[in-house]
């Protein structure tokens, strides 16, 4: 048999059904990896072996007919979910003592689905950062370039899955905390649409309401793989009972049948020009398989009120997670603003104390803007865009993430102006998938994100599987074979 580590977990998960390989045996092969190599990138940072070597056990003895679809899967979660008996620190010192009186509802479905979770994985402090390290745990590593982060929030995830250790990682995004991940890593990873899988157990408190724009979802090394997971984490909270949905079917499954928008860059906004370039080859291989491409297609909608109206509500959304310290800062922050600021740091800060008569009006306008959304998708199945500005980030964990400038071909910018791809369709509440697109020149993932309606998840995922069989699919970094 092959080497288990970097195979994908519906490959896996036929191989334990039909008894090639016990579902033990991978788990153990699993843990050996990720403990000889986990010293290298710090990514699982929580262990949970004798549950997982007790449920492996069991499903070994169990019967094999009519196994479920991630049958004997080894995986991780992203260290905000609860895991019973285990920390749940999202980063936070003072959290450091907490133990989960219950595993998060995704956990629960996940092994309901024939997972084994074996651990969780590093993140950066309150989730809120596209690098993964925390006063806790300390800092993950990119196995592509360990001096470089593998993005975040569910970066240590994304670390574990591209490394070998587990097949799959259970993330969460609001800002790219999958997709960015995904893309650092070489990695698919699907952000669902909002509201279809419950966040139960993925909170800091034991919160019964969905966070705003924040979803969950998982990052694998294919694409069928995002498909499974997803089907086994999709489903409203069991409170709310009588209630049910059932996602549609891809719009198709043939290439040469898809309508595809191309939207590779826009005015303002600074994206990398391999990012750009490589996503104008993929179109442009796209069309030459019989896909129709428009690289001028865009929804009817005024872009910088998009993207402020994100930032907007997306400060809103995280104000919950800041202590009244951290609040009495932001208030100085906003009160020295410029008046010509237009920083999504500016942006943001003039939303600290939003009143609530206000967030009305915006989200108001967010549901106008998704019916324009809607409209769009009625004539184009997906939309291409960058995943990113940039690949990969060096680490830098000097200051706040405000205080920080970055460089994108030449020009330094704000650290946070570059929320605008993963920002673009995030308010909106619409799903989106990345595939990985190629290498930098500094030979770093580079990924494409495909965008689709509301509810078309199983679209974007079919077409992340078209572009994996006809373009480019996960490669395991170099040195980690």
């Amino acid at each position: 048999m092959d080497d288990p580590s970097f195979l994908p977990a519906w490959r896996l998960a036929a191989l334990t059904r039909t008894g090639e390989i016990g579902c033990r045996e991978l788990l153990d092969h699993a843990i050996a990896r990720m403990e000889r190599l986990n010293p290298r990138l710090n990514a699982v940072v929580v262990r949970d072996l004798e549950r997982a070597r007790a449920r492996a056990h069991a499903l070994d003895r169990g019967s094999r007919t009519d196994a479920p679809p991630l049958f004997g899967v080894p995986m991780t979660v992203k260290e905000s979910f609860d895991l019973k008996g285990h920390p749940t620190t999202w980063g936070h010192k003072a959290r450091a003592g907490h133990r989960a009186e219950a595993d998060a509802l995704a956990v629960q479905r996940l092994e309901a689905a024939g997972a084994v979770v074996f651990g969780k994985t590093n993140v950066p402090v309150s989730l809120a950062d596209w690098q993964s390290y925390n006063p806790v745990y300390g800092a993950a590593s990119n196995p592509w370039n360990t001096a470089h982060t593998p993005g975040g929030s569910s970066g240590g995830g994304a670390a574990a899955t591209a490394a070998g250790f587990g097949a799959l990682e259970c993330g969460s995004d609001i800002g790219g905390s999958i997709r960015v991940p995904a893309h650092f890593c070489g990695l698919f990873g699907h952000k669902p649409s909002w509201g279809i899988a419950s966040p139960r157990g993925h909170s800091l408190v034991d919160a019964a309401a969905f966070t705003d724009i924040s979803v969950i979802g998982p990052l694998a090394r294919s694409a069928e793989d995002l498909r499974l997971a997803l089907d086994a984490i999709v489903g409203l909270d069991p409170a709310d009972t009588g209630l049910g949905f059932t996602l549609p079917p891809p719009r198709t499954t043939r290439l040469s049948d898809l309508r595809i928008a191309v939207w590779s860059h826009e005015p303002g906004q600074a994206t990398e020009a391999e990012t750009t370039g490589l996503l104008e080859d993929l179109a442009r291989h796209l069309q030459s398989e019989g896909a129709e491409v428009s690289h001028i297609a865009r929804p009817d909608i005024d872009v910088t009120e998009a993207w402020h109206l994100y930032l907007t509500l997306l400060d809103a959304a995280m104000s919950g997670r800041l202590t009244e310290e951290a609040l009495a800062k932001r208030r100085s922050m906003q009160a020295a603003l410029r008046a010509d600021d237009g920083s999504a740091d500016a942006v943001m800060l003039r939303a600290v104390d939003l009143p609530h008569r206000t967030w009305l009006k915006l989200h108001e306008r967010r549901h106008q803007l998704r019916r324009v959304w809607g409209s769009f998708f009625r004539q184009w199945d997906v939309l291409l865009c960058p995943a990113f500005a940039r690949p990969a980030l060096p680490h830098m964990q000097q200051g706040e993430t405000w205080e920080r400038q970055v460089t994108i071909d030449g020009h330094a910018i704000p650290y946070n102006d570059m929320l605008f791809w993963p920002g673009l369709t995030g308010a909106f509440h619409l799903p989106a998938s990345v595939a990985p697109l190629g290498l930098s020149h500094e030979g770093l993932p580079i990924g494409v994100q495909i965008v689709g309606p509301y509810g078309g998840d199983r679209t974007t995922i079919a077409v992340a599987h078209l572009l994996e069989q006809s373009w480019r699919g996960f490669v395991p970094p170099p040195g980690w074979s």
